[in-house]
């Protein structure tokens, strides 16, 4: 109502300014006018707030190039252990471990075959556990430890040895083969149950926060040659060959949704799929761009599987530049935010392609601001991952500096999932402090009857900060001192002056407690 008589009254004002001395004020409110037409009319953009409280910060760490050949067990330790380090100094607080890259296993297993990405042979022991030992590193330092599988691929071309337990040896008729590597046939119900016996392995025997999977279905397509899959899809009776693959595909996120929710339901089962669903021309709701796409050419209905919750976050590779000809990120990252609303998304970044891509109007020099400028205006958009890990941990072209210095400067707990749960854990109780030889440790209680239920205790704790006197709000991560699993805080010996601190609960979904306050002076 107050811009509409604004508008009035500024025209009804032009139209009295009708003589040459006045033409100059006179262009000058109509251009108002324009101004407050537009101001009107432009689509509001909900932007977070520049340090949310809650955001997922992944990184994916593979093992499917070859990162560990030639490391020994400590070599391979320190090497990863590093890696976390470097990361934790970033607030990172996700990583995504390819444990299962062609059918075979990064930890141990009685299913599949030791994995040749760790000694250089299939089904050789490496003489120690690297998933037990990431899921502990990883928890020491508070983040989740998301185990990735590829579910199809079973051998890739480097493969010169297969191990006799391997399933492509046990049962050859469940393969096929294509362009040189052998897949596990979608079609297959055989198959699905196998992957899923698989999955059911690891999250019974692994305290794991999350199951992952990549962008790998279908293979990618290779020109002039089809996946021979004919002999299935003509008994299949169906009518279509792409719908048949994506039922196939459908059959298993299904029967892999339903796994995890059954063996351990507050583990998380995501996805990251291509970074192209659809190109306009193949569907008038598509992005406007020419690339290869998840749906048609992987046959992989991500939204479908959003739409119906079976995956319970969405993290589509958008590895391409602002401005790409074919695929630009800015288009994408919009698309996916405006598609993607039942789950939470985050999007997938190339850490190389990102500091490559020149912006000389940043601070960083690259388009790593302008991108997290973009995700942080779409409300949609709950956080990011970046491929790969060593490149942002080893901060190639300061990727770290600026995550450090600016987007991922305070911690932030995970974004929460309803959908699984929603009930918060029970408060703390009784938090004090004593004093000995080190200084001063905060203390707290948990009442241990409410710990019965796994899903709803006490998983960890936030300690919080405040001056005297300044108002606690706990919606600012800039007060988050801690997050810990242990029920006590050792407070720096710096810290002088009187504080009020605050600790609050979080359970396995990072469902948060009321906050029990404590007055401290130091």
């Amino acid at each position: 109502m107050v811009v509409k008589y604004s508008l009035f009254v500024i025209i009804w004002l032009s139209s009295r300014l009708k003589n040459k001395g006045h033409m100059k004020l006179r262009n000058i409110l109509l251009l108002v006018v324009v101004l407050l037409f537009a101001s009107c009319s432009t689509k509001k953009v909900v932007q977070q707030s520049q340090y949310p409280k809650r955001e997922f910060r992944g990184a994916w760490i593979q093992a499917v190039n070859g990162q560990f050949s030639g490391m020994d067990e400590v070599q391979m330790k320190k090497y990863l252990t590093e890696m976390l380090d470097n990361l934790e100094k970033v607030n990172v607080n996700a990583i995504l471990f390819q444990v299962r890259v062609e059918g075979d296993a990064l930890y141990s297993s009685d299913i599949e075959p030791w994995s040749r990405f760790l000694t250089g042979v299939q089904g050789r022991s490496p003489g120690w556990d690297p998933l037990a030992f990431m899921v502990s590193e990883c928890h020491k330092r508070n983040m989740e430890l998301h185990a990735w599988i590829n579910p199809y691929r079973a051998r890739t071309k480097g493969t010169k040895f297969v191990a006799p337990e391997h399933q492509s040896v046990r049962k050859p008729e469940n393969f096929v083969e294509f362009e040189g590597q052998l897949y596990f046939n979608p079609a297959l119900q055989s198959n699905r149950d196998h992957i899923c016996k698989v999955v059911t392995d690891i999250i019974t025997r692994y305290d794991i926060d999350g199951l992952h999977i990549d962008d790998y279905f279908y293979p990618y397509p290779v020109k002039g040659t089809e996946f021979p899959d004919d002999k299935w899809f003509e008994m299949s009776g169906c009518a279509d060959r792409g719908d048949w693959r994506r039922d196939n595909v459908n059959h298993l996120i299904y029967q892999l949704h339903r796994t995890v929710r059954e063996v351990k339901p507050w583990v998380k089962f995501g996805v990251s799929p291509f970074g192209i669903y659809r190109n306009e021309k193949s569907w008038e709701y598509g992005s406007k761009t020419n690339g290869m796409q998840c749906y048609d050419e992987l046959n992989a209905d991500v939204l479908f599987w959003v739409e119906q919750g079976w995956v319970d976050y969405c993290i589509p590779q958008v590895y391409w530049e602002i401005g790409h000809k074919a695929a630009d990120y800015e288009e994408l990252v919009g698309w996916w935010a405006k598609h993607v609303v039942d789950r939470p998304l985050y999007i997938g970044q190339d850490v190389v392609r990102t500091v490559n891509a020149k912006d000389s109007t940043a601070v960083c020099g690259h388009q790593q601001q302008r991108k997290y400028e973009l995700q942080r205006a779409e409300s949609n958009i709950s956080g990011s991952c970046f491929w790969d890990a060593a490149s942002a941990a080893n901060n190639l072209g300061g990727y770290r500096d600026f995550l450090a210095d600016g987007y991922y400067r305070y911690p932030a707990l995970m974004p929460q999932a309803p959908f699984i749960d929603a009930k918060s854990p029970a408060k703390v109780k009784g938090v004090s402090t004593v004093e000995d030889e080190d200084g001063t440790m905060l203390l707290w209680i948990v009442d241990e009857k409410r710990c019965k239920d796994v899903m709803n205790a006490p998983h960890r704790f936030v300690v919080y900060c405040f001056a005297d006197g300044e108002k606690v709000n706990l919606k600012n991560p800039a007060h988050i001192m801690a997050i810990t699993e242990k029920r006590y805080f050792r407070v720096p010996q710096e810290m002088k002056g009187e504080y009020v601190f605050v600790v609050t609960a979080l359970d396995r979904l990072q469902n948060e407690s009321k906050g029990v306050k404590c007055k401290v002076k130091l």
